[in-house]
């Protein structure tokens, strides 16, 4: 079974879960992705995705794609796979591999901000705000005393923000369009509209059905904390 899949961040809406909750959804189109290539030792599927014209493409790729009767693709990508016995060169891989429920890990390239402050970049809070200050979003001083004489590395810095990859880890499925192609996915991923995603399956979250009820703990009371609360006069605490 393959890892993960490609695909395009289409936008964020909200839907409604079976008991009336609004829940934020980010809309991903997934697929569909060609197998362009299988590898052995460590087991792993190349894929491409998103269609594009011939001329766009290079000879050496263009050449890659029409052997293994695949289209002309913008994206080739490496995904770990358990068992490549099931594919085959030319194959295509769809949002199937998915199901509403299970969590999946979104990597995108998160959108650029250009040249930004250190209070935009950092959330730095600022100089004090009286006409006499003259330090009102500036930096001031960055400097060490005589030792070490210098700026530390990795000091937070006024600077390029954004366009740099991002992860983000554990969004549930909660639901699958086969018809469309396409998955919603609870809270937001990294990037723009139309930008390229990776779509992996979550090792760390094991799926769980949407209509499943999560069992309430019961924490146990402190018989101490309840002594001494009625000692001091004041009410016990009804915290389970």
């Amino acid at each position: 079974m393959i890892s993960g899949l490609l695909g395009k961040k289409i936008g964020m809406t909200q839907i409604f879960d079976g008991d009336g909750n609004v829940v934020p959804v980010t809309a991903l189109e997934v697929g569909p992705c060609y197998v362009v290539g299988l590898k052995d030792k460590p087991a792993k599927v190349v894929l491409g995705f998103d269609e594009i014209k011939e001329t766009k493409c290079t000879k050496p790729r263009l050449g890659l794609f029409k052997k293994v009767n695949a289209p002309a693709l913008r994206t080739i990508q490496e995904f770990k796979s358990s068992d490549n016995a099931g594919y085959q060169l030319g194959q295509q891989l769809k949002a199937d591999l998915f199901r509403a429920g299970e969590y999946v890990n979104v990597i995108g390239t998160s959108i650029g901000k250009g040249f930004q402050g250190g209070i935009k970049r950092w959330n730095w809070h600022g100089g004090d705000e009286g006409h006499g200050s003259m330090h009102h979003r500036r930096i001031g001083s960055n400097g060490a005393n005589t030792y070490p004489g210098r700026v530390l590395r990795g000091k937070n810095m006024p600077g390029h923000m954004g366009d740099v990859r991002v992860t983000v880890q554990n969004l549930r499925v909660m639901q699958v369009d086969l018809e469309n192609n396409m998955i919603l996915v609870k809270g937001a991923v990294p990037g723009s509209k139309n930008g390229l995603l990776t779509i992996e399956k979550s090792v760390k979250r094991a799926y769980r059905a949407l209509d499943e009820k999560q069992e309430v703990v019961v924490h146990k009371r402190n018989p101490m904390k309840q002594a001494k609360a009625a000692a001091k006069g004041g009410k016990a605490s009804t915290k389970k």
